[in-house]
């Protein structure tokens, strides 16, 4: 009676928890309100299964408990409840992944008319480079990486000229405009992680990974390393500024200092 009283506890405790848990994720700050969607008829449907194995198995203790005289039956197959099980969780597993591989397909289109960007990850800061006024990011190099160009950027191409270069400051980016990071690391394996606006990817050496996201609401958002990188881990953090059309066209004029023309050395 005690272990089936217990367990129905955990269950009433578990739904209670989830239902007052103060530990909810921030408020969504870009398009990505499908992400949490598909979260939550996670936890619907993992939830309701927990009670219900949790409930079940508080019955059988309760029900089938050792009693003077009873003796337990021998069944070791049951081809009905098999059938039953195997349906179920096939409906199961589906519900769950229908939604899942629904976002996937958007998270991995990119719209046409998404701004290029290109966040740099390295021990332990994060950097930013922005097309100027052609509106094209040039091409960068792993070997051109040095002391006077830490983000390998490529003096050979003419699109990189123009590039603002911003390294351990603010990025700023417009409201209601798509984004598409491009997104490198220097040196280990980081992760770029921005919890208002649900995304999140990692940043392998050699490689150029990347993801996009339209924000949806003004304001300053935290940008963290989600990926143990040394012992500086835990103070990459990063900020992104999402501004007002307007506002943001005057900072960009403000940047003329940090185009890459300016920041290379003449040869």
């Amino acid at each position: 009676m005690a272990v089936a009283l217990i367990l129905v506890l955990v269950a009433i405790g578990s739904v209670a928890f989830h239902l007052f848990s103060p530990w909810w994720w921030t408020p969504i700050a870009s398009n990505w309100r499908y992400i949490d969607t598909t979260i939550i008829i996670t936890f619907w449907i993992t939830g309701v299964v927990f009670v219900a194995v949790v409930v079940f198995m508080a019955y059988c203790v309760f029900r089938f408990r050792h009693r003077p005289g009873q003796q337990a039956i021998y069944e070791p197959e049951n081809r009905r409840l098999e059938g039953w099980l195997t349906v179920v969780t096939a409906v199961g597993v589906a519900a769950m992944l229908a939604p899942g591989l629904f976002v996937w397909n958007q998270f991995i289109t990119v719209p046409e008319d998404a701004t290029d960007v290109e966040i740099v990850g390295q021990q332990w800061q994060w950097s930013f480079r922005l097309p100027g006024p052609d509106g094209k990011l040039g091409t960068s190099d792993a070997r051109a990486i040095g002391p006077d160009n830490p983000l390998g950027i490529n003096r050979d191409d003419s699109n990189s000229k123009d590039d603002i270069v911003i390294e351990g400051g603010e990025l700023h980016l417009p409201i209601g405009k798509p984004v598409k990071a491009l997104l490198r690391s220097v040196d280990v394996i980081h992760d770029f992680f921005l919890p208002e606006l649900r995304t999140k990817m990692d940043m392998v050496p050699g490689q150029i990974s990347y993801v996009w996201f339209t924000p949806t609401r003004t304001g300053t958002f935290d940008i963290l390393c989600a990926e143990l990188c040394g012992v500086g881990h835990f103070q990459m953090r990063g900020t992104v500024v999402v501004q007002e059309q307007s506002d943001y066209q005057a900072w960009l004029q403000e940047q003329t200092a940090r185009k890459f023309a300016r920041l290379a050395p003449t040869e």
